[in-house]
This record gives structure tokens, C-alpha cells and sequence, in this order.
């Protein structure tokens, strides 16, 4: 039944040179496909231990995703100070001047730190920060603000703008449902207020005196880069995926299948690797059943977010949804899914989108 699908015609050819053919899988490399599965271990061992644990102890875990963004901005000053010379993780892959923290791709470190953005700016503040609890929320948003910059990956400073519009409505909702109350406290808010703002001046203040002409040069990667060669792969890709449709050729095979199916006049000296658009990759490798799946759960997704507006967190259940929606936007472009981090800061949010969307009230241990 296998040779009868999709794109098994080399497979088989293959087969009938070394002996015959005989009864094999559906994928045309099984041990691909079976090294993918093994990748989803991380994200269950998150999603089962953070069902099972109380909703304050995720909000801590929260704050814990938000330093591990700050440990490698702190690793990427270094990074970037030295002109890529000094901190790499991956040097195999140098670009000077880049923040890259402990990632060996700049566009999943820029999206790693847009999502502890998210938890940064919409997190409830731990109890023992008292008053300097919003002074600090302001200066650890700018930090990750300046990380993402330092990336100068442009989806991640352009999807930076969402956790940013979720603070920005918060506040808005927040100051709407007190407004009964706001005479009562309307001298500690100004105060609050121009402590914010003098804060946040100093912080653009710093950002131009450390690093001048970083926001130039990433401007100009909008403007300038006419060259990309993910058009190429991408226009090879959707012959591969035609190639294997309906079927799919094997969850984890790209990197195989897509050399048959690159065109002479797009290839260089480096392999593709990735499709750089996980949907299109996925449609290679599963076919209409992935893209099915891809499509439920963004439903599931879209439900748990409209859900969470009656609840008491759901501003702690939309920094996940928030996080969320920025990997799937990335996965346009890029593949942040295919990194290990990356899928454990899927499942926590994916995590907290639920147990904060779902549960009115929780009784704390």
C-alpha cells in the first residue's frame, strides 16, 4: 500500500536496487520521524507538571521564564560588546554585533524574549516587591525591549509591538474598572506616573548611548534586504508539498525530501535545512492531516483566549495567549517550534492560557 502514495516513487526505486521491496512505514525516513516524536518529551513533561501545580506557583515560574530573558541579555552584552568574539554558544554560525544570549538563532532568541516581554509586562507582581514593584516592571521591559533590538531579528522587534498593545489595554481596563476609586489614590499614581515616565526616559537614554545606530541598522534591514533567499525555498517547498500531498512524506524528513526537489537555479553552497515557514514545512512532511491539526489548535487557542475574558487572571491567561500568538506569527518565517527551548516556553504558556482561562477559583495549598 505505501508505494501507491504520494512520492514513494524514489523510495521504492530505492528499494528494488538494494534487494526488493518489502513492507515499511508510511514516512519515507523512519528514524526521522521517530527522532521527532522523541522532541515532544520536553513540552509534556511541562504540560504535566504545570497542571498539576497551584496557579501562584506558575505565576512564580512566570517570573522565573522572565529572568532567564534577562540572564541572556546579560550574556549578550558580552556577545556584543566584543563584536561576536567573546560568549558565543554556536560560533559556528558568527555575526558580529549580534545578541544571540544562548540561542544559536537570533530570530528565536528575539522571539524567546518577546514572550518573557509578555510575562514581564502582564504578570501579577510578587508580593515582596512592594513598592518598587512597578519601577522595576518598567525597567525589566525596557532591558527585554533592548534585547530584541540587540537581535535585530525583524519579526521579533516588530511582534515585540504585542506584548506591549496587551500592557497597553490592561492599563486601559484596569484604570476603567477603578475608575470609582481613582480619587483615593490619585497622588500615588501621579507619582507613579512621573516615576514611570522618568524611568522610561532614562532607559531610551541609555539605549542610545550604548548602542547607537543599532535601531538604524535594524531599520535598514527592512528597507534593504531585496535578497532573501527564503522566496527560493519557499517557491521549491510548495513543489515538495505538491509532490506529497495528501499524505505528507514523514514528520522530520524535510531535510532529505527538499534536495530532490530544489531547483538547479536556487541552489548555493549551504543546504536549506528548514522550509523558514513552518506551515509550509509541515504541509511537506504531514500533509493535510498537519495542516488539520495546525488548524484545530489554533481554534482551541482562539476559544481559551475569548474564554479567559471572564475570569478574575485573564490578563495572566493572555500573556500566554500572547506568547503564543507570536510563535505562530514567526512560524511564517522562520521555525522557532523545531528549537527544545522554545517548545518548553510553548507548553508553559500554553500552560497558563489554560489552567488561568478555565478555573474560576483555586484553593492554594
Amino acid at each position: 500500500m505505501w508505494t501507491a502514495l504520494p512520492g514513494r516513487e524514489l523510495v521504492a526505486q530505492s528499494l528494488e536496487l538494494a534487494g526488493g521491496i518489502d513492507w515499511t512505514t508510511a514516512s519515507v525516513d523512519p528514524v526521522r520521524t521517530l527522532l521527532a516524536i522523541t522532541a515532544l518529551i520536553t513540552p509534556l513533561a511541562v504540560l504535566f507538571i504545570g497542571w498539576k501545580a497551584s496557579r501562584t506557583h506558575l505565576i512564580t515560574l512566570g517570573w522565573l521564564v522572565v529572568l532567564l530573558g534577562l540572564a541572556n541579555l546579560a550574556v549578550g552584552i558580552i556577545q556584543v560588546l566584543s563584536n561576536g568574539a567573546t560568549g558565543l554558544f554556536y560560533p559556528e554560525n558568527p555575526m558580529p554585533g549580534i545578541l544571540f544570549g544562548t540561542f544559536a538563532n537570533r530570530n528565536t532568541t528575539g522571539l524567546f524574549l518577546v514572550g518573557c516581554l509578555a510575562f514581564a509586562a502582564m504578570l501579577p507582581s510578587p508580593p515582596q516587591a512592594g513598592q518598587a514593584a512597578l519601577p522595576a516592571r518598567v525597567i525589566i521591559c525596557i532591558l527585554l525591549l533592548v534585547a530584541v533590538l540587540l537581535t535585530r531579528s525583524r519579526t521579533a522587534l516588530v511582534l515585540a509591538a504585542l506584548p506591549l498593545a496587551g500592557l497597553f489595554f490592561q492599563v486601559i481596563g484596569q484604570r476603567l474598572s477603578t475608575g470609582h476609586r481613582r480619587h483615593r489614590a490619585n497622588g500615588n499614581r501621579k507619582w507613579a506616573a512621573i516615576a514611570t515616565g522618568a524611568l522610561t526616559l532614562g532607559a531610551v537614554a541609555s539605549v542610545g548611548l550604548m548602542a547607537p545606530g543599532r535601531i538604524g541598522e535594524v531599520v535598514d534591514r527592512f528597507q534593504n534586504d531585496r535578497t532573501d533567499a527564503r522566496a527560493y525555498i519557499w517557491e521549491d517547498a510548495s513543489y515538495a508539498a505538491s509532490r506529497y500531498w495528501p499524505v505528507g512524506s514523514g514528520t522530520g524528513t524535510f531535510d532529505d525530501v527538499f534536495q530532490t526537489d530544489e531547483s538547479l537555479e536556487n541552489i548555493t553552497q549551504r543546504r536549506a535545512g528548514r522550509a523558514h515557514n513552518d506551515y509550509l514545512e509541515v504541509a511537506i512532511e504531514a500533509g493535510a492531516p498537519g495542516l488539520l491539526l495546525i488548524a484545530a489548535w489554533l481554534v482551541l487557542l482562539a476559544w481559551l483566549s475569548w474564554k479567559a475574558r471572564i475570569r478574575e487572571g485573564r490578563w495572566i491567561a493572555w500573556s500566554g495567549s500572547i506568547t503564543l500568538l507570536a510563535i505562530a506569527l514567526q512560524s511564517i518565517t522562520d521555525y522557532p517550534l523545531r528549537n527544545q527551548s522554545m517548545l518548553a516556553v510553548a507548553a508553559f504558556a500554553l500552560v497558563i492560557l489554560v489552567r488561568f482561562a478555565l478555573l474560576q477559583r483555586e484553593a492554594e495549598p
